[in-house]
């Protein structure tokens, strides 16, 4: 019985430690941490007291208990520096309402079949071919057209090449133009506006400047409020 149960134990601290690293389920771990308690607990009780266990087995269990306590507390720990992090990072983000910001315009967030950019081409380009870029960097969308000199704002309605609807989140721009001559084009994509509020229904922050989203990363400079304080 004792070699049973002694199996049984061993296995589960191997089963506890391979769950924890592989989905970092708390609630799987704390059962499996109770499971071997008990085990181990009942291994004692019931073994011979004439032949005890082996200690060096014993040992080897203490130290699969520990480390299954072990992996609990770091657990928690990681949470609340979690939660520490998107409270600091939620908190940083509203400071920005009222600033200037200027932001790399490449990136956008696609929300109710909408995103915009502001493309600034050094010249008029009479070809530019614009590409829609998704987290993962492939091209789910393309589009040929012209622009003009000067700031214009670009919209995409979220429907990639296949005519599909693209799910809502981050998405980059990259656009390809050249003149009439065929030279190349230079096209600017940055952006800069006053923050109206910030977005926080998202797992991170993102700046409101006029009808466009912009993620909290992509701010480069930051300047004064509006109203100079």
């Amino acid at each position: 019985m004792t070699s049973g149960i002694s199996s049984l134990t061993s296995t589960t601290a191997t089963k506890s430690a391979s769950s924890s690293s592989s989905s970092g389920n708390s609630t799987e771990i704390a059962s499996n941490f109770t499971q071997f308690l008990t085990l181990l607990t009942t291994q004692l009780k019931n073994q011979n007291p004439l032949d005890p266990m082996d200690t060096n087995q014993f040992t080897q269990q203490l130290v699969q208990f520990a480390g299954v306590e072990q992996q609990l507390k770091s657990n928690d720990r990681l949470d609340s520096i979690l939660s520490a992090s998107q409270s600091a990072s939620s908190a940083s983000a509203t400071s920005y309402i009222g600033k200037t910001v200027t932001a790399d315009g490449s990136a956008s967030q696609l929300s109710k079949g909408s995103a915009s950019w502001t493309l600034t081409p050094a010249r008029a380009a009479s070809k530019a071919v614009i590409s829609i870029l998704d987290s993962q960097n492939n091209v789910v969308a393309t589009q040929s057209t012209t622009l003009t000199a000067g700031s214009q704002a670009y919209t995409w309605n979220g429907k990639t090449s296949a005519g599909l609807t693209a799910p809502d989140g981050n998405y980059s721009i990259k656009v390809s133009a050249t003149d009439a001559t065929g030279a190349t084009v230079a096209v600017d994509t940055s952006l800069t506006g006053t923050v109206d509020e910030v977005d926080l229904s998202g797992t991170t922050p993102v700046l409101i400047i006029g009808s466009q989203k912009v993620p909290l990363s992509s701010v480069q400079t930051i300047g004064l409020s509006t109203s100079g304080t």
